[in-house]
């Protein structure tokens, strides 16, 4: 660059609108997107360690994702090269690329190329620039106000990690305007401007989130307005309201705000909000929006949503879009009004969904036989035979059952980590999902199985082996699953949330979080070194921005393993554990621990299995041919050694989650109990706890209240359970609370 170069782009600068002035230069100057940018999240950490691959950066004008591709190049010391999908031509990307290439050979200096509009990148644009986007040459970060997921290319979008950028919110967009003001190299802090609060509020309220639209409306004001008394330019609001003139209704037929603005219609009408209703049809009628498509939108709704309790609406809005048809515009008004109204103060009712859930019944037993009494009866059937052992999968509730596949020395190895591309990517969650029911119910399942029955101890019993223990898996991962999908309903996990699960195992709760989400972040602690290399090979192959941040060590220890990664300390949206407490004597203050690491309207979530809840297995016995002394001495024993009030394992309840949980200074403190109905074998190593002589430790704890007639209670349990599986109701407790 020459002098007269550099004199001009000082010139330029100098006299750059006051939006491009105030770019922000650093992550520290970014304000807002605290959601993928605060502490500890996933681009965050990415930034700072300078290991990035390909970005698309999706959201509403003006909400710095151009910006931020241009902090990105200089945090992490690369070169910034920008292009417009539109404008640029096939022989544009290959210079760019070409330029990326020399620098990165004689000077060791990588190439960012930002795409503005990157969802208008033709086929001919891609094939000239992929190839070198997977070999390294550039690091691609792409811009849009479109839904990547329908815009993009999918060679793209499959190369690519998805960052949505939020609208930003009034406060922030005043932080900025208050910037502005201030910095006397970029802004006005060198001029005398008295901006008035409402005029700033007003001109951060009308920006719709758009942070360049809120400069460009205060640089307007500041540059029309003359100075008064001592050259001092004051900013009332009646200046404001000149400078940003009307708000614009951000609309467009084809993209997101079409999405969420019929949306956010059809949620008012069956919020029965007429109201709320009115305005977003007028909102879309305003913008241009087809009337048919809001009439075949009510169609469906008068169905869906209102349906037989009141069979009246499909005709009322049957005949308004006939009429619609005769009339037209903007009589036609009238009628999209009427339908409307009648839909949004009708009464609701959703049982038509009764046929979905008749389709899904139908999928799922499609295999079963038809009963004997409803066959053919001039034709016979002969049943499917199977290897024996074998379990049918199709019988199984989603037609699946956990299943030992691989040979004993390999459980728990995976090999396949489908991709999120095309038609394995439609299936790709169900993998992941069965798998890891599939490693819970085989790694874990004996161990928290035994907790449900008070037997638990420092190790477990070994399962039963072969084909019917399988089979007993596959029934316990039935209940996980169930177990997983409430706990998630409760505690809520969206995209840009930042998880702890704070008791990983095999990962049955922490990939469920990093699956949802997406954009936040998943950190996990596991208990042992070994069960932290475990998770790490099983994230191996995800996305290294989608990874858990794995870490292991005791419980006590947490925050200080969160310092160790991360030393300005992270605040987690929700913190969730599944059979974490067991038979510890301090839950209170671990409960309180984990209180502590929730950030501000944070969510605690614990999972407990509730021993003293279950069905005890000595009253389900069959006592008419024992004496009726030892039978009442069995009962009592086993009464008082699940309401031991001595025993961590059973010396509480929900409830006592609860209390912990407020002590802790959590509120909207929630607990419920969720039954489950578990087909199970009693170990040797269960009876041993409870019978146990305890040659190598205490006796156990029925042995201990029956002295000399244990033998004899042990004999009986073991006769009348004759080595058959059991069935027998378990009860597990899930507590949420939230932090102020």
């Amino acid at each position: 660059m020459d002098l007269f170069d550099q004199a001009r782009e000082q010139v330029l600068a100098e006299q750059a609108p006051l939006a491009a002035r105030m770019r922000p230069r650093t992550l520290e100057e970014f304000v807002g997107q605290d959601h993928i940018l605060g502490p500890g999240r996933l681009l965050r950490r990415a930034i700072q360690a300078d290991q990035l691959s390909s970005l698309i950066f999706y959201g509403p004008p003006g909400t710095g994702k151009t910006t931020l591709a241009r902090i990105i190049a200089g945090a992490t010391r690369a070169h910034f090269t920008a292009i417009n999908a539109v404008l640029a031509g096939v022989g544009e990307i290959r210079s760019a690329v070409a330029e990326a290439e020399e620098r990165l050979g004689q000077h060791g200096l990588r190439t960012i190329l930002f795409v503005d509009e990157v969802h208008r990148f033709n086929k001919a644009q891609q094939d000239a620039l992929l190839p070198h986007v997977e070999f390294g040459t550039v690091i691609l970060i792409g811009a849009t106000t479109e839904n990547p997921y329908f815009e993009v290319n999918k060679t793209l979008l499959s190369r690519s990690r998805i960052f949505e950028l939020n609208s930003l919110e009034e406060a922030e967009l005043l932080t900025i305007l208050e910037g502005a003001l201030a910095d006397k190299e970029r802004g006005f802090g060198r001029r005398k401007v008295r901006a008035a609060p409402e005029a700033l509020a007003h001109l951060a309220r009308v920006a719709s989130g758009d942070a360049r639209a809120a400069l460009n409306a205060l640089e307007l004001a500041v540059e029309t307005t003359p100075p008064g008394k001592g050259g001092t330019v004051a900013i009332d609001l009646t200046v404001a309201e000149e400078s940003i003139q009307r708000k614009a209704v951000l609309y467009d037929k084809e993209g997101d705000a079409h999405f969420d603005t019929i949306s956010a219609f059809i949620k008012s009408l069956r919020g029965s909000d007429p109201d709320a209703a009115l305005y977003w049809m007028a909102r879309m009628v305003y913008a241009g929006e087809d009337p048919r498509f809001i009439l075949r939108r009510m169609l469906i709704f008068a169905a869906e949503d209102v349906g037989l309790a009141d069979p009246a609406a499909l005709s009322v809005v049957t005949g308004a879009a006939r009429a619609f048809d005769y009339v037209g515009m903007p009589e036609g008004r009238f009628h999209l009004s009427q339908a409307c109204l009648y839909l949004a103060t009708a009464p609701k009712s959703n049982s038509t969904m009764g046929f979905f859930e008749a389709l899904e019944a139908v999928e799922q037993e499609r295999t079963a036989q038809v009963p004997d009494h409803l066959k053919d009866a001039n034709r016979d059937a002969e049943g499917l035979g199977h290897g024996q052992g074998y379990l049918y999968p199709h019988a199984f509730r989603d037609h699946w059952v956990a299943q030992q596949y691989l040979p004993e020395n390999l459980q728990g190895k995976v090999f396949y980590q489908p991709s999120s591309v095309g038609q394995e990517g439609l299936h790709r969650d169900r993998v992941l999902r069965l798998r890891e029911a599939q490693l819970a119910a085989g790694l874990e399942g004996q161990t928290a199985l035994e907790r449900h029955f008070a037997a638990g101890g420092e190790s477990p019993g070994a399962p039963p082996s072969g084909a019917e223990g399988w089979r007993l898996r596959g029934n316990l991962a039935s209940h996980l699953e169930s177990l997983r999908e409430r706990a998630f309903t409760l505690v809520g996990v969206s995209r840009g949330h930042l998880v702890l699960d704070a008791q990983a195992g095999t990962g049955f709760f922490t990939f469920e979080a990093v699956r949802r989400a997406a954009e936040g972040g998943v950190w996990c602690r596991a208990e042992t070194e070994a069960g932290a290399r475990a998770l790490s090979e099983q994230a191996r192959t995800l996305p290294a921005l989608g990874a858990p941040v794995v870490i292991w060590g005791a419980l006590n220890r947490l925050p200080e393993l969160i310092r160790a990664q991360e030393p300005a300390g992270v605040a987690f949206d929700r913190v969730l554990a599944y059979d974490l407490l067991g038979a510890s004597p301090d839950k209170g203050e671990e409960i309180a621990l984990l209180a502590g690491l929730l950030a501000p309207a944070g969510r605690l979530l614990l999972v407990e299995p509730l021993p003293r809840e279950g069905e005890r297995l000595l009253a389900s016995l069959d006592w008419s041919g024992m004496p009726e002394a030892l039978a009442k001495a069995a009962l009592e024993a086993e009464a008082a050694a699940y309401d031991d009030p001595d025993d961590p394992r059973v010396n509480w309840d929900e409830a006592a989650l609860g209390q912990w949980c407020e002590a802790a200074g959590l509120t909207a403190v929630v607990s419920e109990v969720l039954w489950s109905l578990v087909e199970f074998r009693v170990t040797k190593g269960m009876v041993e706890r409870w019978f146990g002589s305890g040659s190598e430790g205490a006796p156990g704890k029925l042995r201990a209240r029956l002295g000399d007639d244990a033998d004899r209670v042990r004999r009986h349990l073991e006769q009348s359970l004759g080595g058959r599986p059991l069935r027998r109701k378990i009860a597990t407790a899930l507590v949420i609370g939230d932090r102020k």
